[in-house]
């Protein structure tokens, strides 16, 4: 099962309070990126998270999910409601993800 458009425009909606969001459609499911490096992704209408510190810290009941068969394990975010909470977790998660990746030419 791939991710609807809808749900994505909705994830995306819940994100426009923060500045250099975008995403990039990926097999059927979406990857989000906050000024310019990899947050997590939507994952069969699931929003999930890469695992840094700060997202555990922020999230310490959430259930670790695979995105895909093959995949490293990311936290669901449940509460994509609370768009404060989104902004708030972006936030703290930034300075530790990698940074993007030289494509190469």
């Amino acid at each position: 099962m791939s991710s609807t458009k809808e749900y994505l425009e909705y994830i995306l909606e819940q994100l426009s309070d923060l500045d250099d969001i975008s995403y990039r459609a990926m097999m059927g499911e979406y990857i989000i990126y906050y000024r310019g490096k990899i947050v997590g992704g939507i994952y069969d209408d699931r929003f999930l998270v890469k695992p840094v510190k700060s997202a555990i810290a922020m999230m310490p009941d959430a259930d670790m999910e695979f995105p895909y068969e093959g995949a490293k394990e990311m936290l669901l975010v449940d509460d994509v409601d609370d768009r404060e909470f989104l902004g708030e977790l972006f936030e703290a998660m930034y300075d530790e993800l990698p940074a993007p990746k030289k494509r190469k030419k």
